[in-house]
């Protein structure tokens, strides 16, 4: 079963298996003036996604069969960037690391919380900078026009929270950075003080951008945050 409301060449494509949830958050997207999508199984939300086209992905994990996680590798598996958000109603490490490998973007922790959703959902839909500008280090260069980021010539595949969180490091080259300030800057959302999402963020980003035997660029400093500089 799915819904589609409104003009949906832009809209938001949520899934999930509760319909009764699924049509209150789509609701809340409407009433925020964002056109959505609901689908209501995986199959259906493949197509869905193939025919809209949509701006962003939200994606409750508990589909039956892990296929939450599952739908998050196959949009990734077409080659879409498009931002997938994945709602979860625990957050271990594992969860969270779950969440990366399936090429998820973010998550939300249940209950859900209106305002601070759409918060994170429009932190994700607001406009990129037309403008032609690059970010380099050494040898890493982020061009943010085309969200494209390069080392030593080859291109890296990062997702958008990924490219965010290298773009605030990238920055501030040199500069040591708190978790805090980082959190507040790339998430731009509250996390409580034990989440080690950042340090999740951190694992995957450096496997991407310092692979074989190159030098690492991003620094961890004990008891503080973190560095873009060589060692």
């Amino acid at each position: 079963m799915s819904t589609v409301t409104s003009d949906c060449s832009s809209c938001i494509l949520l899934v999930g298996t509760d319909e009764t949830f699924a049509q209150r958050v789509s609701l809340d997207f409407r009433e925020a003036g964002y056109p959505t999508a609901v689908s209501l199984d995986r199959h259906s939300s493949l197509r869905q996604f193939e025919e809209l086209q949509p701006c962003l992905v939200v994606v409750d994990r508990a589909l039956v069969g892990e296929s939450g996680l599952r739908l998050c590798r196959q949009i990734r598996s077409t080659g879409s960037r498009v931002p997938v958000l994945v709602l979860m109603g625990r957050e271990t490490v594992e969860d969270r690391v779950a969440c990366l490998e399936a090429g998820a973007d973010d998550y939300f922790l249940k209950p859900y919380r209106p305002e601070a959703f759409l918060q994170l959902v429009h932190l994700y839909l607001q406009p990129k900078t037309g403008a032609a500008e690059q970010l380099r280090f050494g040898d890493l260069v982020l061009d943010l026009t085309i969200r494209r980021v390069m080392r030593d010539g080859q291109g890296i595949d990062l997702t958008t929270k990924e490219f965010e969180l290298l773009k605030y490091l990238m920055s501030h080259p040199r500069e040591v950075l708190t978790r805090d300030q980082i959190l507040e800057n790339v998430w731009g959302y509250d996390f409580k003080g034990a989440s080690n999402v950042l340090e999740v963020y951190i694992r995957y980003l450096r496997l991407k951008i310092e692979k074989e035997g190159q030098k690492r660029l991003i620094q961890t400093v004990r008891g503080v945050g973190y560095v873009l500089r060589e060692a």
